[in-house]
C-alpha cells in the first residue's frame, strides 16, 4: 500500500493516509471491542452514506484491518492491535481536551 501524494514510500506514511480519510476511524472505531456489525448496521452506526462505506470498506480489508466472516465485519487482530495502539492517543486527547476547556 502506498501513501497519496508521498515519494518516502515509508509504512507509516501509507497507514496515516489510510488512517485519515473520511471515515476510516469512524468505522474502525465502530467495530472496537470485539463487535461484528453486517453493512447496513455498520452504516447505521457511522451515520455513513453506503457509497462511501463501501469504498473504506475495501480499503480496510485490502489493508487487512478488517474482514468479513459471513454474518457481519470486525476487526482482524490486525485491526485489533492497531486500535489498541490508538488509544493511548484516546487517552491523551481526553486530557488534552479537558486541558483546553480549563482556558
Amino acid at each position: 500500500m502506498s501513501a497519496r501524494n508521498s515519494t518516502t514510500g515509508r509504512p507509516v506514511m501509507a497507514l496515516l493516509d489510510l488512517l485519515g480519510r473520511r471515515w476510516a476511524l469512524r468505522v474502525i472505531w465502530e467495530l472496537r471491542e470485539g463487535r461484528s456489525l453486517n453493512f447496513r448496521d455498520l452504516s447505521a452506526a457511522c451515520q455513513i452514506s453506503p457509497s462511501v462505506l463501501n469504498t473504506r470498506v475495501a480499503e480496510l480489508r485490502e489493508a487487512g484491518i478488517i474482514s468479513h466472516d459471513g454474518e457481519g465485519y470486525a476487526l482482524t487482530e490486525h485491526g485489533n492491535d492497531l486500535l489498541s495502539r490508538l488509544m493511548p492517543l484516546h487517552d491523551w486527547a481526553d486530557a488534552w481536551a479537558k486541558r483546553m476547556a480549563r482556558k
